[in-house]
């Protein structure tokens, strides 16, 4: 396969997952201009009467119904240039029904889900050549259907699944920085994987285990904030096992940067509220199996996956 991207000057995107994330950078995409179509479910109607609202730090922009390009099936979609994941892992049986029709020889399919597991599953049933991962630093929310706030624009991290960066990803990565999005390419998807999972595995897993609270109570918890710590470094443990160096700065750093969020729920815990289903495999269950894999102690890892599939 030739890892370019197809029709690069004016790609046909398709959003699979149109939820706070997927349309969030589906609407940033689609403001600059870029050819975006969402695949909604519940959201549909609604967004096809009143469009979509994304609030962001410096402004707040809307898209009326009129310039989107919304469906119900992929089926309604036809086949794309770029197939943007932003699922829910729980959802991963549903690949093959709601990619196949996005796709013909050259789509490049990306995903940005949470945790370990997606990038292989989607290799496994369309190729690795198609492959490629994002990872999201940001603190976005869908208030209600249409309704996106961001209060962290944060950053976005792109890699090929098994490759080094390809002009197919750099030509991807420019779309999103002309959209407004702050991104950077990276040679090495799966250790920008497990550096999201330093933040993901503590903050997510806590928030719920703590009793449904914010990001905020926990780091005003000395127990909680140095219970966040310790499961930081396991994780930093099993990555370097897996030739994934990150440093004790690195998870310093994650520290500080969650202190000023303020009252921040992250997204397995809004969706344990939901009472949804919450990406406990993904997220806890296969960091912690490639630790062992690894001869990696994580109990802290363990004890909070245990813990998290018996309050979900």
């Amino acid at each position: 396969m030739n890892l370019t991207l197809t029709n690069a000057a004016s790609p046909k995107i398709a959003i699979v997952g149109a939820g706070a994330l997927g349309c969030y950078y589906g609407a940033r995409l689609a403001r600059a201009g870029e050819n975006v179509h969402f695949l909604m479910r519940g959201d549909l109607a609604t967004v096809r009467k009143r469009g979509l609202t994304v609030s962001v730090p410096t402004e707040t922009f809307h898209l009326p119904p009129e310039t989107l390009h919304t469906a119900a099936t992929p089926g309604e979609i036809g086949p794309c240039d770029l197939v943007i994941i932003a699922l829910k892992t729980t959802a991963n049986a549903s690949f093959r029904e709601l990619i196949t029709p996005l796709l013909h020889d050259g789509t490049a399919i990306l995903t940005l889900q949470n945790g370990l597991g997606s990038d292989e599953e989607l290799a496994a049933i369309f190729g690795a050549e198609h492959i490629l991962g994002g990872i999201c630093f940001i603190c976005v929310n869908r208030l209600a259907p249409g309704e996106i706030s961001c209060t962290s624009t944060g950053a976005l991290s792109l890699g090929e699944f098994q490759r080094p960066a390809t002009e197919r990803l750099r030509a991807i990565a420019e779309k999103f920085t002309r959209a407004g999005v702050k991104t950077t390419v990276s040679d090495n998807l799966i250790e920008l994987r497990w550096r999201k999972l330093v933040w993901n595995v503590p903050f997510n897993g806590l928030s719920i285990a703590a009793g449904g609270i914010t990001t905020d109570k926990i780091m005003a918890d000395p127990v909680l904030e140095n219970e966040a710590a310790a499961l930081m470094r396991e994780i930093a443990a099993a990555a370097a096992a897996h030739g994934c160096a990150i440093p004790e700065s690195f998870v310093q750093k994650q520290l500080d940067t969650t202190r000023p969020m303020g009252a921040y729920k992250p997204s397995s815990l809004i969706d344990y509220l939901a009472k949804r289903e919450v990406e406990v495999e993904s997220i806890w269950g296969e960091p912690m199996r490639r630790a062992k894999a690894r001869n990696v102690p994580t109990p802290r890892l363990e004890m909070l996956h245990a813990l998290l599939h018996a309050l979900t």
